[in-house]
């Protein structure tokens, strides 16, 4: 099993920037990718960005060009660096583990609330 934290949400204002960790329990280096989530109560939880084991990334159109993904395998942590914020990407952001084989894992998520 992996267990995932997330850290590093908070309250921000527009333009501005944060950092978010997703720690995992054991080593990352063996976990096939990971991601990160986002969701507003009501709403469906929407895809951020994902990067492999190999390091290749990808965004949605909505943070491209505004946030990176990056990981940490020594650290068995993934960060989430988002930048020129707005108020529409206030969400729970949640870390997701894909292990090369067996179930999916999430974290508990951390809330990023952007004010205008």
């Amino acid at each position: 099993q992996v267990q995932l934290v997330e850290s590093g949400g908070g309250l921000v204002q527009a333009g501005g920037s944060l950092r978010l960790s997703c720690a995992a329990s054991r080593s990352i280096g063996s976990i096939n990718a990971m991601a990160w989530y986002r969701q507003v109560p009501g709403n469906q939880r929407e895809w951020v960005a994902t990067i492999t084991s190999g390091g290749g990334t990808s965004y949605a159109d909505s943070v491209k060009g505004r946030f990176t993904i990056s990981r940490d395998n020594a650290k068995n942590t993934v960060y989430l660096q988002m930048s020129s914020l707005k108020p529409e990407d206030t969400a729970a952001y949640i870390c997701k583990a894909y292990p090369i084989s067996g179930p999916v894992y999430w974290g508990q998520g951390t809330q990023v609330t952007v004010s205008s």
